[in-house]
């Protein structure tokens, strides 16, 4: 099995959050407040904070070398301002480039012991994380009768991975 490059990695955060960007930056404020009954009452903008506030956590919580997801801040502004979505997510962009480190992992499903991980794991997690909230975003549109731009948005690298295989 090939090892993952770190700048595979930094990369595919990167572009994934760049997707984000793409998807949400020609929404009007309605489309992204808008609560959606397929969704359980959540928005384009809940899952958008929701996926810009792990990537802050684990950039913020880097240092500490304890990462605990569960303590995100929830900021309802990034929910409901596209332009504060945009410029976080730009932050995040900006934050990733750290180097590989020991991390422990602490939430509510772990109580007071941690779990061993590292930061390109974490990386990893926050992508395909980040992925899962993107297909979930994309019903969103969907349901308001919007295409996305980008076919690939939503869609695991081992999916896109596979559709070409099967196309040769």
């Amino acid at each position: 099995m090939k090892t993952i490059e770190k700048n595979t990695i930094l990369a595919d955060a990167k572009d994934i959050l760049i997707q984000l960007i793409d998807g949400i930056s020609d929404l009007t404020h309605d489309d992204f407040v808008m609560k959606h009954d397929i969704l359980s009452g959540s928005s384009i903008g809940a899952h958008t904070r929701h996926i810009i506030e792990i990537f802050q956590q684990l950039i913020n919580d880097y240092a500490s070398g304890t990462i605990n997801y569960d303590k995100r801040n929830r900021n309802k502004n990034i929910e409901t301002d596209i332009d504060t979505a945009i410029e976080c997510i730009a932050g995040v962009i900006n934050g990733l480039v750290l180097p590989n480190k020991a991390l422990k992992i602490c939430n509510s499903y772990n109580g007071d012991e941690t779990t061993d991980s590292n930061y390109y794991r974490e990386l990893i997690y926050n992508i395909e994380h980040c992925i899962h909230h993107q297909a979930i975003i994309k019903i969103a549109f969907l349901q308001n009768g919007m295409t996305m731009a980008n076919k690939d948005f939503g869609v695991a690298k081992s999916t896109i991975e596979y559709r070409k295989q099967c196309a040769q």
